[in-house]
């Protein structure tokens, strides 16, 4: 019996990872897909008048199967891939797309909504504020894809979006091949002078894991390579660089082609829907509304961004000539004169990182944070199995000791992992169907290494405050209906929570605690932990500078119409350099986070035209920062407020409407610009 196709018995509700095989993960999904079109043909075909429970909910309960099984796949699959794996993603991603669209392409479902919607504002029925969210968002979304389309129109729009999660499915598995393929080989160990001895082992040991003699230097998403930091021989640093920023451009991994198909495709379907482009189209179902208000935010930033990265790069300049009498600043040198430079107002990674380890910091720094805030604790159930062999299970549990939810932890980096960082829902929080919450973190951090724990940067410190602010918005939801849970909002909303959750990362006290060396268990020095504190805006201009051109990229791909795009893959690479110089953030030394042909977030993610996202969110960011300060900062009494006015409602409510629950009024840009030191410009 396939464990997926019935509710888990098992605590949480967590899927039977133990027992479950990947052809398992398959026959779900596809029954789960069959169980939603029976039961909304139901919906469709019901004759008696709709209401809440005729609609709504059996609605929201025709996808039960579809949503335990896809949830449960799509984690294990991105944190532990393999070929069976990434055949049944690439099997059912065209199939799950014509299924959303044979959905909102059924006039029959959306005339049976506009119904519900006359009969509510006629008083024929009663609907709650969050049954009249839900119907009115379902409605706007119908409307979105296309419902008003003729027979013909309707037929390509199908057309399009199963192409187009195809396309996705192969620009990510390319891009996981291409990362691993572009890993740099080094085979005399004096090149690697400035490595600490951990990862002097690391890279040994994955250059053997390959059968090859020598250290391998594997890469990061990212275009800077933190291990740029450390090396000192200035042709290796190179090397890494050119490797990163030329994934993708060719050999057989190239997905040069992928990246034209997948914007082409983008640029037809929003044009079919009645938008100048896919830009707008996205920007309309997020709290910009318009990319003129996205492209506003950006303009208002870049200037200074740019101002800031070059007063870096002189001081920069001035380093290297030190070392090198006459050479010239170079992108793959300025990471590696960034943090010497940063050691007078920093403190060195390699001093740092004995005092981060990383259960200490999950316990005494990013628990502790959620403790102090919300009177949630965390309890260890290691009998419990996670989505992968490693992965660690949480149960969270309220002041009063009731169980909240769960978390799971997939925290090391491993060759099957996608890279980066993120959250899931493994189960949605809901009132309806009274499930309490599984939220998941996978991240990449160093694996610990026989007699080594894993030991972090003060990046990952960071990463896992993020990424856990996520897990708390899933965590303290309070909603209705799964489909609204958690983090189940707009793009450029969803990393607000998230971005907030890093404030605590820096906190004196907490740092105290969770910052102690790993073999003496003595806290950081004050001295340094200041230090620390005080770097928070150093290297702003480089940090800024890289984000902005990477968001500005995704919108020159998604607001060029079809007949501007490249058409030839000779095409891409002048296509991307003349949209970093229109935007006038193209700079030599800074190139944008991502390049195209690594852009996970908008060709292989769901961050197409959204990447602009990190920004919008960060305003907010910076303006609930200055709240918090305002309130007393760490305590029960102002994290109460943020989690009763904001993260409770999940996507239940209008996002902004619970933005303003918060704080009271509209989010202040002023803030954020004080706080990267552009508030001048």
């Amino acid at each position: 019996m396939n464990p997926l196709l019935t509710p888990s018995t098992l605590p949480f509700q967590l899927p039977d990872y133990a027992n479950l095989t990947d052809a398992q993960f398959k026959e779900a999904i596809e029954e789960g897909l069959a169980q939603q079109r029976a039961a909304l043909e139901a919906i469709a075909t019901n004759p008696e008048a709709p209401d809440a429970e005729n609609t709504i909910i059996a609605w929201e309960l025709s996808s039960a199967t579809l949503d335990r099984a896809g949830s449960a796949f799509w984690v294990a699959k991105a944190a532990d891939a393999n070929e069976q794996r990434d055949a049944v993603e690439t099997a059912l991603a065209p199939r799950l797309a014509e299924h959303n669209s044979m959905i909102l392409l059924d006039s029959r479902l959306f005339n049976r909504l506009v119904r519900l919607r006359d009969r509510a504002d006629t008083g024929e029925v009663t609907l709650s504020e969050q049954d009249r969210y839900w119907l009115d968002e379902h409605i706007r979304e119908f409307e979105r894809s296309g419902i008003a389309l003729d027979d013909a129109a309707q037929q390509r729009l199908r057309e399009l979006n199963v192409e187009l999660a195809g396309l996705s499915v192969a620009f990510e598995q390319a891009l996981v091949d291409g990362r691993n393929a572009s890993a740099v080989l080094v085979t005399d160990r004096s090149d690697l002078a400035g490595l600490g001895d951990e990862e002097v082992k690391a890279a040994r040991e994955a250059a053997q894991a390959l059968g090859q003699e020598g250290w391998l230097i594997e890469l990061t998403n990212t275009t800077g390579q933190p291990v740029l930091a450390d090396l000192v021989n200035r042709d290796l640093r190179r090397r890494v660089f050119e490797a990163s920023v030329g994934r993708g451009l060719s050999g057989p991994y190239d997905t040069r082609q992928l990246v034209l198909d997948i914007a082409r495709r983008r640029a037809e379907r929003a044009r079919l829907l009645g938008y100048e482009h896919h830009a707008a189209w996205v920007a309309a179902d997020g709290c910009a509304r318009t990319t003129e208000a996205v492209l506003g935010l950006l303009r208002q930033v870049t200037p200074g961004a740019v101002e800031l990265a070059n007063r870096e790069a002189e001081e920069l300049q001035q380093a290297l000539e030190e070392d090198e009498p006459g050479a010239r600043l170079a992108a793959w040198d300025w990471e590696h004169y960034a943090a010497k430079q940063a050691a007078s107002k920093t403190i060195d990674p390699a001093v740092l990182r004995p005092y981060l380890e990383y259960h200490r910091v999950l316990h005494e720094g990013v628990f502790a944070a959620a403790t102090a805030l919300y009177g949630i604790t965390f309890h260890a159930r290691p009998e419990l199995h996670g989505f992968t062999g490693e992965s660690e299970v949480y149960e969270v549990c309220e002041t009063d000791g009731s169980t909240l939810g769960a978390v799971i932890l997939d925290p090391f980096t491993r060759n099957t992992k996608r890279g980066g960082a993120w959250m899931t829902s493994i189960v949605d929080q809901a009132d309806l169907t009274k499930a309490l919450p599984v939220v998941t973190n996978t991240c990449n951090f160093p694996r610990p290494t026989e007699g080594s724990p894993s030991l972090l940067s003060w990046d990952n410190v960071i990463t896992m405050f993020h990424e856990f602010g996520h897990a708390l918005h899933g965590l303290l939801s309070k909603v209705r209906y799964p489909s609204r849970s958690g983090t189940a909002v707009p793009r450029d909303f969803v990393e607000f929570p998230s971005q907030v959750n890093e404030l605590w990362a820096w906190d004196a006290k907490l740092i105290s605690r969770f910052a102690v060396h790993h073999e003496t268990g003595a806290p950081l020095p004050a001295a340094l932990a200041e230090r620390l504190r005080a770097s928070r805006s150093v290297g702003e201009g480089h940090h800024t500078l890289e984000l902005v051109a990477a968001m500005l990229l995704d919108q020159a791909w998604h607001s060029t119409t079809l007949e501007e795009l490249p058409a030839s893959v000779d095409e891409l690479e002048g296509f991307e350099a003349a949209a970093l110089q229109r935007a006038g953030v193209a700079h030599e030394l800074v190139p944008p986070r991502y390049r195209s042909c690594y852009f996970s977030h908008i060709f292989g993610g769901g961050y197409a035209a959204a990447y602009y996202g990190y920004l919008w969110a960060e305003v907010m960011d910076a303006d609930a920062c200055a709240w918090f300060k305002d309130n007393g900062g760490l305590n029960r009494e102002a994290g109460e407020h943020f989690r009763r006015e904001l993260l409770r409602h999940g996507g239940s409510i209008e996002p902004m409407e619970s933005w303003r629950g918060f704080r009271g009024a509209e989010p202040d840009v002023s803030h954020l610009l004080r706080r990267k030191g552009l508030a001048n410009a």
